[in-house]
């Protein structure tokens, strides 16, 4: 199965070479040769532009807006978002409309079209890791009976891939599929945590410091400082940092053969889970990442974990 980038690739080509190759069996021999020459520009033209800046990565940017969302969108809204001309973002719809990546509603807005779910499924469903990971996080929600969280790091975010939810009436609302902050999220800072000085120094220099509560961390030293503390004890805590009332313990899961830095979390409201019940869940919370460490690392193949 194609990633996600070499997908939207294909996708954009094909727009792109429509045009020339819908008449290119009326051209004589020389004119269909420049018609190649020019398909060859292009492609040239694809690889040499900058990530996010090309075609691609604009197509990306809507594509992307539309399918986080929330709620459907309107043209306005996508425009705020991607910040983009309007002829631009006009075409690009189009282009992703005539895929079936996105699909345009009664009412003029934008959702995601049924070619994206179905991709989306067949990714999600094909993922090794999360299969390997699942049993140990229903365990683990049996235990606590709260919400458990699996996230794997991409650079300053914490993507969550799987959820066992809370028994309890009072629930998360995360999502599976959405990012956080790494810097402000146990299962985020857990992650961070198993990173090499320099390459946690690299992230942390790109993170926007927002500060989301007040006692949310303001700047990398304030950081840095914390993650010193999670290595020396394993486990990390949110102590009300990214969401006001919500606190987790969070664990590293590292599988370096597969370049997967992830990590697994227990979540709940601050009245109802407190920081002493958080540390006595700690050590389960440790073990259970331990075991999907050493199975990734029996049941994974050479390679990197599918995404």
């Amino acid at each position: 199965m194609l990633s996600r980038t070499s997908m939207f690739h294909y996708v954009e080509l094909r727009f792109i070479f429509w045009n020339y190759r819908a008449g290119a069996f009326i051209l004589s021999r020389s004119m269909q040769a420049k018609a190649d020459e020019m398909d060859r520009k292009i492609v040239t033209d694809l690889e040499s532009e900058g990530p996010g800046t090309g075609t691609l990565g604009k197509a990306m940017a809507v594509l992307e807006a539309v399918a986080t969302a929330d709620r459907p969108l309107r043209f306005t809204d996508i425009l705020q978002s991607v910040r983009q001309p309007r002829g631009t973002l006009h075409r690009l719809l189009g282009h992703l409309i005539d895929e079936g990546l996105v699909v345009q509603r009664n009412d003029l807005s934008y959702e995601p079209g049924l070619r994206l779910l179905k991709l989306a499924y067949r990714s999600w469903s094909g993922n090794q890791f999360r299969d390997i990971a699942e049993p140990h996080l229903l365990r683990l929600h049996e235990l606590t009976g709260e919400t458990v969280h699996l996230g794997i790091l991409r650079e300053t975010e914490i993507i969550y891939v799987d959820k066992v939810e809370s028994r309890q009436t009072v629930r998360m609302s995360s999502q599976i599929g959405k990012a956080s902050p790494a810097y402000c999220t146990g299962i985020g800072k857990a992650a961070l945590s198993s990173l090499a000085r320099g390459e946690l120094e690299r992230i942390a220099a790109k993170t926007q410091f927002v500060p989301f509560t007040e006692r949310t961390h303001r700047s990398a030293t304030s950081l840095l400082a914390e993650i010193e503390e999670i290595r020396h004890q394993g486990h990390a805590f949110d102590r009300e940092e990214h969401e006001a009332e919500i606190c987790c313990v969070a664990a590293p899961i590292v599988v370096p053969e597969h370049e997967l830095v992830a990590g697994i979390s227990v979540t709940g409201p601050s009245y109802r889970v407190t920081m002493p019940q958080l540390a006595a869940w700690a050590a389960d919370v440790r073990n259970a990442a331990g075991k999907i460490e050493e199975e990734a690392r029996f049941r994974l193949g050479p390679g990197r974990v599918g995404r």
